[in-house]
């Protein structure tokens, strides 16, 4: 099948994900900013972003299944929705500031949606590829990220000089840009007819949970090792700006810092598949969780900004290397009826140490402080390595 138009598809899809990108940075990697301005304490944050990410993982295969079936919600209608619903929420939360009961409802909301609508982005670009549409969506996905280490860094600046109701202006605006690009992303030939998913495959595999559990003991004690890696990730992502601030920086330095850890991921994604033929899966994956431990050691004893960059360089090891390696690892070694089962479980284990992160580190943030919270977060991370070093060269289920 000829692809058509090429070039007017790719730039309809990158705008899509430069706006879904920027705002994920005003609305994901801002949170602590937004919500400490508002008059929350760090555990409020923590608790407030883990009931967003426990509500985000519960809705995410139930939606995915019901725009799997023939029917009006289709992806591009559950991007419209989304969208809608984020641009209505930050509205909102422009002429409620200081109310904390409407804020940690609606700033929830606007935060699971956004991760919710996240993989039907990726299943809208192999939906219209399948009906002929020429979209690149690496380079459109490539731009998205891009655009939100861009976004940081203005942002970051914009918030120091002017506070934090930049942010919500930010997403207004990223999201009006979503719903106009939505409005005239029409496929040909229809959006109501029948199409597959690709996020969400149905299948039941060769048994049930014990059954899976026997047939990769290594790749069940990889996902302890996940939890522990991104136990430790999130705790830098979601309390970033309170580590800087303890370092001298303010929200100009966390611009810069979110720059650097997102413009690194994106070379390395890119050549992932070269390296692939050099180091296998699993060595990665070892060498992956060397380096979540190293970032978040080095800022144990930080003393300075410089220490922050250097941690932050580390993403080009740790988490750049991690996601690919990961799916890779799961495409190798399990049947394939298992495979989509286990591409779930780890993005199930990435969620559930975000939400351990998000409740035990606000509440030592609050209790101990900074050195203390990092500190918990590097013995987590190095059981981490030590669980994944021995799944990944004493078990059965190796690459």
């Amino acid at each position: 099948m000829q692809k058509k138009r090429p070039i007017i598809w790719t730039i309809k899809y990158t705008l899509l994900n430069a706006a879904y990108f920027s705002a994920f940075c005003t609305i994901h990697a801002y949170a602590a900013v937004y919500l400490l301005a508002n008059g929350f304490n760090n555990t409020e944050v923590g608790v407030l972003l883990a009931v967003a990410n426990i509500v985000s993982a519960v809705l995410q295969p139930v939606i995915a299944s019901i725009i799997d079936r023939p029917g009006p919600l289709t992806n591009r209608n559950f991007i419209l929705i989304s969208v809608t619903g984020i641009l209505a929420g930050s509205i909102i939360l422009m002429f409620i500031p200081g109310n904390k009961v409407l804020i940690f409802a609606v700033y929830a909301a606007i935060y699971m949606i956004q991760f919710v609508y996240q993989p039907v982005m990726t299943a809208l670009c192999f939906e219209y590829q399948k009906a002929g549409c020429g979209i690149y969506y690496g380079l459109a996905r490539g731009l998205g990220s891009a655009s939100f280490a861009v976004t940081s860094i203005f942002v970051g600046r914009a918030v120091e000089n002017g506070g934090v109701s930049i942010l919500l202006w930010v997403t207004v605006a990223t999201m009006i840009l979503s719903v106009l690009v939505i409005l005239v992303f029409r496929k040909p030939g229809g959006e109501n007819d029948h199409r597959e998913n690709p996020e969400i495959k149905h299948s039941d595999g060769a048994g049930g949970f014990s059954s899976f559990v026997k047939s990769y003991p290594a790749f069940m004690l990889f996902l302890l090792g996940t939890i522990c890696f991104f136990f430790a990730h999130n705790m830098i992502n979601d309390f970033m700006i309170q580590i800087i601030r303890n370092l001298g920086g303010n929200e100009t330095e966390l611009g810069y810092a979110t720059f650097l850890q997102a413009i690194l991921e994106l070379p390395v994604m890119a050549l992932i598949a070269v390296v692939l033929k050099k180091i296998s899966a699993d060595k990665l994956l070892v060498i992956s969780g060397i380096a979540f431990f190293i970032k978040i050691l080095i800022l144990v004893f930080a003393k300075g900004m410089p220490m922050m960059y250097l941690s932050q360089s580390f993403q080009l090891f740790a988490y750049a290397v991690f996601i690919p390696a990961g799916a890779y690892y799961v495409s190798k070694t399990m049947a394939e009826l298992d495979q989509v089962k286990g591409q779930a479980f780890i993005t199930s284990a990435i969620t559930i140490g975000g939400v351990f992160s998000n409740l035990i580190s606000g509440f030592i943030l609050d209790h101990l402080g900074i050195r203390p919270m990092l500190i918990t977060g590097s013995i987590v991370c190095a059981v981490g390595v030590v669980v994944t070093f021995i799944a990944m060269t004493r078990l059965p289920g190796r690459v």
